[in-house]
């Protein structure tokens, strides 16, 4: 599919947001046009799969109802199948494009929807919703699909104030979206999960602070997954503990030909539906998959595991706990201090390192402060520095480039075993970006330079520095970049003489001039201003 196709693709499906838009918040309507591209996707999928199970039969799998024989035969086959390798189950009359043409009625596929002419599918689509979770009751792909239409409340009057209302606006979006090709047959494209990437990204500029909650922005996620990928072509395991939409999890796994599987947590209930639905949606299978709902600090879900890649933005200086029953934790028991309360970024840190593999790298997103704040959080980057020395790389980032938040931000890289333990790379990246009328943009040039500078850990004049183990702790393990990378530009020397000459020349010239007012003033018989 060219690119023209694409962007096509994705302003189709903008467009028919916009359909919801009108009526909601942003943060509202994401979840119920997300949720509907979503049951699109798993129709589709069912019925390639269920098609080429019934090749050899002759048959299609819309055309299986009661009034052909062996229904139930053919049902009970394809559902078992479907089971282990789809992990759920529709049946032929619950599939979209069924459910679309039934709530189209007699309209036509214009903009306008007339209210008598619809027909009434608002029940229908609840009911297909919930049969698609019970489906999987007792599977192995249970948890993955455990309530993860909850936000898609379709009696919700946001939607409209009656039944019908609502349902009128149902039908109008189904079949609009009925009418897009997603080409999934084509499984070595991914067009559909590149557009609900789109979709999710405008969402979350249009989200204001809570954007955050659930996207990084994909030149971020550019940078984090292309370092933690460096030198590797396939991954055991990727890892965030908190991984929002999964949006990095998946961008991971485009930098390398493989990855085993994915694991994260996300505490959040919306955002972990609309993770689970990301990954089934970009092809990973459910098997391949383990996300949690859960606080990660709190009650980690993934205890004892270890992974070759972590990536993580997590909301940056949140509060938790600090419990002293997590100085005997074992993420947290060796470094002697706990993250305060009030700031758990390195609270973060502790948890990811804890969970990375002996192989592995790790990076994580964080504001500028943990370069640089003393007391627990000043002996945590002790201990990681002299006790481990862990800290690969410290990468500064420009201001205002995340939505919900205009601070500067930093990524710090951790390594187990480092290939370069004499010294800890430092980039300031502050000053390269492209300025947009709401926010700043990394371009590909400005994302090269970084992961380039990284891999091959160059020097390059007010951009980035080795810093030995000696100078930073000459430092007395204050990060703050400006102490290594001098970005200092020198002010061009003033010619005091020339200075005082042109002067001299002004005020010269000032005097003619006064001289020349004067005559004129004599010439008119006024009083000269002076």
């Amino acid at each position: 599919m060219s690119e023209d196709h694409k962007k096509e693709l994705k302003k189709q499906l903008w467009n028919i947001a916009d359909t919801l838009r009108g009526k909601m918040n942003a943060d509202e309507f994401r979840d119920y046009i997300l949720g509907f591209i979503f049951y699109k996707y798993l129709s589709e999928k069912m019925e390639i799969f269920a098609n080429e199970i019934l090749k050899q039969d002759k048959i299609e799998f819309r055309e299986i109802n009661p009034s052909i024989p062996d229904f139930d035969e053919y049902l009970k086959a394809i559902k078992e199948e479907a089971l282990e390798q789809l992990g759920y189950f529709l049946k032929p009359e619950e599939l979209f494009s069924e459910v679309a043409v039934r709530g189209k009625g007699e309209n036509n596929e214009d903009d306008h929807f007339d209210e008598e002419k619809t027909g009434f599918i608002l029940e229908d689509v609840q009911k297909i919703l919930l049969n698609i979770q019970l489906s999987t009751m007792g599977t192995d792909s249970e948890e993955d699909f455990d309530n993860l239409f909850e936000d898609m409340d379709l009696n919700s009057t946001k939607l409209g104030k009656t039944p019908e209302a609502r349902n009128t606006i149902i039908a109008k979006v189904l079949t609009h979206l009925d009418k897009i090709d997603f080409k999934l047959e084509h499984t070595e494209l991914d067009v559909l999960g590149d557009a609900y990437e789109y979709l999710i990204g405008q969402f979350a500029s249009n989200a204001g602070k809570k954007a955050g909650e659930f996207y990084t922005p994909q030149e971020v996620s550019m940078i984090l997954a292309k370092i933690v990928t460096t030198g590797k072509q396939k991954l055991k395991s990727v890892y965030d503990p908190t991984c929002g939409s999964g949006s990095l999890l998946l961008r991971v796994a485009k930098e390398v030909d493989d990855v085993g599987d994915f694991y994260g947590q996300e505490m959040n209930r919306t955002t972990y539906n609309l993770a689970r639905m990301n990954m089934i949606l970009h092809g990973v299978h459910y098997r391949e998959f383990d996300i949690k709902q859960e606080d990660t600090l709190e009650r980690p879900q993934h205890v004892d595991m270890e992974f070759e890649a972590i990536v993580a933005n997590p909301p940056f200086s949140a509060k938790w706990s600090a419990n002293p029953l997590f100085t005997s934790d074992d993420r947290f028991s060796q470094y002697g201090k706990l993250a305060p309360s009030s700031k758990a970024d390195f609270a973060f840190v502790q948890h990811m390192i804890h969970h990375l593999a002996e192989n592995g790298t790790m990076g994580i997103i964080l504001p500028h402060g943990v370069l640089f704040r003393g007391s627990a959080e000043q002996h945590i980057r002790r201990y990681l520095i002299e006790n481990k020395n862990y800290l690969d790389a410290v990468i500064g980032l420009p201001a205002n480039i995340f939505y919900g938040t205009s601070i500067p931000t930093c990524i710090l890289i951790f390594k187990k075993c480092r290939e370069n333990p004499d010294d800890v790379l430092f980039i300031d990246a502050s000053n390269e970006y492209d300025k947009a009328k709401n926010q700043n943009l990394l371009q590909d040039e400005h994302i090269k330079k970084i992961v380039d500078t990284y891999r091959n850990r160059t020097e390059l004049e007010k951009y980035s520095y080795r810093a030995t183990l000696k100078e930073i702790a000459k430092n007395d393990y204050n990060l703050n970049i400006p102490r290594y990378v001098d970005t200092f530009e020198k002010e061009p020397d003033i010619d005091i003489e020339a200075v005082a000459k042109s002067i001299k020349t002004v005020d010269d010239s000032m005097v003619d001039i006064d001289k020349t007012i004067e005559q004129f003033c004599k010439d008119l018989k006024i009083t000269a201003p002076f």
